[in-house]
């Protein structure tokens, strides 16, 4: 069962209810699909999918007029995502055509069921946190300072490595000279992969060992980011360098920001 917990409030109130209400849909299908006792499930699976599908499509069109309205960053990165799920969506028309893709109906249920969840966690939660990204650069928040202190001194460490690695996006978008930077993005991409899945199994393994009872919460917010970087489009990035470079920023900025002050923050507690 997904939890909708206080970890997934934006602070926007319209749009966490409309979360809430995705997450009952969610949960929902989830309940569905575990339902072994109920036989032929193909109508209530459609049903299902077809309110997920009218009610994301209301939802999406609410979030980019409210990210529209406060000048949001990632406008452009959130439609491309919301498109990429109705285009997914789409597909249930074909499904619902033969009766006997029962299988494939699963499939696709569960990957919009996966999605909605990693999308809210990796990217609407950052929704109304991050100002644009000439306020970061005055701001120098792409720097390690005392604020982020967990009292806990490997993970602060790791956390200042995280820093250091974003510092490296930031000086990637300041060489103008450079006028082909496919390949160092490539390369920070894969360095921030491989350290944030190093940290965050580190950070987990550690929960794990004092018991603490935000771990799930802890492993769902990690997983949507590396999710997040791993889906990376690389044709957009070769098309689009310094806009990716530029979003990579503020999105690793807002994230890590968020994620160190209203999660990390009170493992130390």
């Amino acid at each position: 069962m997904y939890r909708f917990t206080q970890d997934c409030l934006i602070g926007v109130e319209e749009i966490d209810r409309e979360h809430k209400e995705l997450f009952r849909i969610v949960n929902d299908v989830e309940e569905l699909l575990g339902n072994d006792y109920k036989g032929d499930k193909y109508d209530d699976i459609v049903k299902l999918l077809r309110e997920l599908q009218k009610y994301s499509e209301y939802h999406f069109q609410h979030e980019e007029e409210y990210m529209k309205k406060i000048g949001h960053p990632e406008l452009e990165l959130q439609k491309r995502q919301h498109r990429e799920f109705a285009v997914k969506m789409s597909e249930l028309d074909a499904i619902i055509d033969n009766r006997q893709e029962h299988e494939l109906l699963d499939e696709l249920m569960q990957y919009l069921v996966t999605w909605l969840f990693r999308h809210i966690i990796g990217s609407d939660m950052m929704i109304g946190k991050m100002p644009p990204l000439k306020e970061w650069e005055e701001k120098e928040e792409y720097t390690y300072t005392a604020q982020y202190s967990t009292g806990i001194t490997f993970i602060d460490d790791e956390h200042k490595e995280l820093f250091r690695i974003i510092g490296e996006v930031h000086r990637a978008i300041i060489h103008d000279y450079v006028h082909d930077k496919y390949d160092e993005i490539v390369r920070l991409l894969e360095e921030l992969k491989n350290y944030t899945k190093f940290h965050f199994g580190d950070e987990e393994e550690y929960m794990t060992a004092i018991k603490y009872e935000g771990l799930e919460a802890q492993k769902k917010a990690h997983d949507a980011f590396i999710t997040r970087l791993e889906e990376m489009d690389l044709e957009y990035v070769d098309d689009n360098q310094q806009k990716t470079l530029e979003e990579l920023l503020e999105f690793l900025v807002g994230w890590l920001v968020n994620h160190i002050l209203y999660m990390d923050k009170k493992i130390g507690k």
